[in-house]
């Protein structure tokens, strides 16, 4: 498996002479396996330089898979300018997260209409394959692929790739869930509080491979101003790499105000930090044009495995059920809105007996709980739902809603069952995307059970 990286950058395209050793575009990762197989790794406006080097190396017409990891901008801003599916007889397949939301094909072409840009997508003259995904595992190629919801305010995949006897995984624009990880020390360090379990399902996602590429857009020290962006502290990165047992560490969605001299900067802190856990980590930041051939070993495989859930065409969307439970309306109602754009169907309460007597009666999809409420609390209802005699409550996500969400309090909820929270005050974004993958899970979990 060969990668070469042609964007590095996040957020916004930053080329100048401040950004030159470690590249100014932005996201857009090349993947070739011994078979053949061509993926790239999002389409960042370091696409449009991958495009021209594709048609350079290689005759018309192309056949390649184009991996999306969500559709914010500067993850798909190079499309247009990526010239293969310009080509006559060319193929592409083309995949992103779907299901509850838009699909990636009206994404694609809303950001080609005429206001914006002179071509629409219908005027390409490859063959195009658009392909809406849910988490799981498909085969792309010679290559299988593993997709795993990330922490971002948008519904967004990480993909885990494994082929040639080399594994890798690639996930940017996540943020870690146990927000006080940075200055708390590392994961798993003596008097580290517990792993949040989204956090170990990241950990699992990354086990044993041989590179991860991972977001490392703010320091520890600049995160506590970025909660809720959708971004990850590039020491948290480290952290996630060690507790995974990870070969090599590729720091990348460098921060546009970063230069490359507070990149160099950033690099020897987290090896730093990989030398004092008294581990082997090779960390480095990815570079415009850094070609790397991971080294073969066997391959170990993320842990919990599930079955194959992914799917090439999601499915249209259940009418789903959503019981939003907490005493102050503003938060009902700003939660209220948020989900109403999503066709969902709603029902609330504001106190604890009754969110206890509505989920019983309709089965809701989701819960979403506020930690004090009048009556009983968020932890004592959920503890009442794990424990019903109806097995349907085991399993249901439950979310709790809460404005101090610390260590000691985080770990709280989780032993009285709860899933997930949310940290009061809500981003409308972040909380669209949270329920979005927490739903789409419940679904391809139902699916796989059927």
């Amino acid at each position: 498996m060969r990668i070469r990286f042609w964007g590095t950058r996040g957020s916004l395209a930053t080329p100048g002479p401040t950004t030159l050793r470690y590249g100014g575009n932005t996201s857009c990762v090349e993947v070739r396996t011994d078979d053949g197989t061509l993926i790239v790794l999002d389409c960042g406006t370091g696409a449009h330089r991958l495009g021209q080097a594709l048609l350079a190396e290689a005759k018309p017409p192309l056949r390649g898979h184009l991996l999306i990891t969500h559709t914010h901008w500067d993850h798909i801003q190079g499309f247009p300018f990526f010239a293969p599916v310009f080509t006559e007889g060319s193929e592409w397949d083309l995949y992103a997260p779907g299901g509850v939301g838009e699909r990636l094909e009206a994404v694609l072409s809303a950001q080609m209409q005429h206001p914006y840009f002179p071509v629409t997508l219908a005027q390409l003259s490859a063959t195009i394959r658009y392909h809406d995904l849910v988490e799981g595992a498909l085969t792309v190629g010679g290559v299988r692929v593993v997709a795993q919801y990330l922490n971002h305010p948008a519904l967004t995949l990480g993909y885990r790739l494994e082929a040639d006897g080399v594994s890798i995984v690639y996930a940017v624009d996540h943020e870690p869930h146990m927000r006080d990880r940075p200055e708390a020390g590392r994961m798993g360090a003596p008097g580290a509080s517990a792993l949040h379990a989204e956090d170990a399902r990241h950990v699992a996602f990354l086990e044993g491979t041989d590179l991860v590429i991972h977001d490392a857009q703010y320091t520890a020290a600049e995160y506590p101003d970025k909660v809720n962006w959708g971004h990850c502290p590039a020491e948290t990165a480290v952290d996630y790499a060690l507790a995974a047992h990870v070969r090599r560490l590729a720091l990348t969605h460098h921060d546009p105000l970063r230069d490359d001299d507070a990149v160099d900067r950033l690099v020897a802190i987290c090896r730093e930090r990989a030398r004092q856990a008294g581990r082997t980590l090779d960390v480095f930041a990815a570079a415009e044009g850094m070609s790397l051939e991971p080294t073969r070993r066997e391959l170990r495989a993320p842990r919990p495995r599930r079955p194959a859930a992914a799917s090439t065409a999601a499915p249209s969307a259940p009418a789903h059920v959503v019981l939003i439970a907490d005493d102050d309306p503003v938060v009902v109602e700003l939660l209220k809105a948020t989900l109403r754009a999503e066709t969902f169907q709603l029902y609330t309460a504001t106190d604890g007996e009754s969110a206890l007597r509505i989920a019983r009666a309709v089965r809701p999809s989701l819960i979403l709980l506020d930690w004090l409420m009048p009556g009983l609390d968020g932890t004592q209802v959920t503890r009442a739902l794990r424990a019903d005699a109806d097995p349907y409550f085991r399993d249901v996500p439950i979310v709790l809603l809460t404005a101090e969400a610390g260590a000691t309090k985080t770990q709280e909820g989780f032993a009285a069952g709860a899933t997930d929270y949310l940290t009061k005050p809500f981003k409308v974004p972040f909380v669209r995307a949270r329920v979005r993958a927490w739903l789409e899970r419940v679904g391809a979990d139902s699916e796989r059970g059927a």
